[in-house]
């Protein structure tokens, strides 16, 4: 997470005074998440980075290698590690600031997020049974249309790459026969 930058560290007093520096010091569960999600995805990359370098690291199995090369690749190895140890530390924190801002909100149970209908014999009568068949029916006359446009379509696109392929194919030979 970054800071706002303090007054007097190469600012004018005042520069982060109001509205600006209220916004600054206030953020938001959205944006939290975005930096949490940003956060995750330094990490997965750091991490296939790490992989990486373990794959081309070669074992001490008794093969005299290059010290400098192995030390050049243990440091950048252990660069790796200390910045994902430091991504894991920002990550918690944005994890417990969310919690944090989050914990005044009453949770709603998941069965309250996800719309159902009821299966009720009484409210289904012939009327709406019949108003879904008709709209199913139109549907399906709808796809058989637009099926019968794309292979009228697709007839058009073959017989357009037949041409251009007897085109390429009769340049081709008189290219050949010139030389």
């Amino acid at each position: 997470m970054s800071t706002p930058p303090l007054a007097g560290a190469g600012m004018p007093p005042g520069a982060f005074s109001g509205p600006q520096a209220q916004a600054a010091r206030e953020v938001n569960t959205a944006s939290l998440c975005r930096i949490g999600q940003e956060t995750v995805q330094d990490i997965v990359f750091r991490t296939m980075e790490i992989f990486q370098l373990l794959r081309n690291m070669q074992l001490p199995n008794g093969v005299t290698y290059h010290t400098g090369t192995y030390q050049d690749r243990l440091g950048k190895l252990q660069e790796h590690l200390r910045q994902l140890s430091i991504l894991f530390r920002k990550l918690r924190l944005v994890y417990d600031k969310c919690n944090e801002n989050c914990a005044g909100l009453d949770p709603i149970p998941i069965e309250q997020l996800i719309p159902y209908v009821e299966e009720d014999g009484s409210k289904h009568d012939d009327r709406s049974a019949a108003s879904q068949l008709r709209f199913a029916s139109e549907e399906k006359r709808e796809i058989l249309e637009v099926n019968k446009k794309l292979k009228q379509k697709n007839q058009q696109l073959k017989q357009i790459m037949d041409q251009l392929r007897n085109l390429i194919w009769d340049i081709n030979a008189m290219l050949a026969m010139r030389n």
